[in-house]
């Protein structure tokens, strides 16, 4: 089950916590572009979270650039709920939220160290595109799009 849910709410503010904890160390602050819980609210970013037998199983968010496009934001499954086909499900349900507000594409940024992310998305149809929006390019980063049309 899929709710929407504000970022700073326990279950929400627990994932992106533990999102963060395990991202920290993968690479140098410079190439770290998770929102804070914060900077989230003050952006409106939609704010979802998924639960599996009532547990807080995975996160993710979508902000709306105008008719433009969308992009995915701490999309997060935890590791004992992976394999399960939840990230997908997430990744759907963002761009379906997407689409029902009027946006044709979807992008985001994950890292490059992250195959398991990278995989899921080329998978669902993403394809690496160029940086994009205030991010600058870096090694450590890769950029996708989907189109939703």
């Amino acid at each position: 089950m899929i709710t929407a849910e504000r970022p700073d709410s326990p279950d929400a503010k627990e994932l992106i916590d533990e999102l963060t904890a395990y991202l920290t160390p993968l690479a140098p602050p410079e190439s770290q572009h998770g929102y804070s819980v914060e900077k989230m609210m003050a952006r409106n970013v939609a704010f979802f979270v998924m639960r599996s037998a009532n547990e807080p199983a995975g996160c993710g968010g979508l902000e709306l650039f105008g008719g433009e496009y969308g992009e995915i934001k701490r999309m997060y499954v935890r590791p004992v709920f992976r394999g399960q086909g939840l990230g997908k499900l997430m990744v759907n349900h963002l761009c379906d939220h997407a689409r029902a507000n009027g946006v044709n594409s979807v992008r985001l940024e994950t890292g490059s160290m992250m195959t398991d992310a990278n995989a899921l998305y080329e998978r669902m149809g993403f394809y690496r595109i160029p940086h994009f929006g205030e991010y600058k390019q870096d090694p450590l980063s890769n950029f996708y799009e989907k189109r939703l049309d």
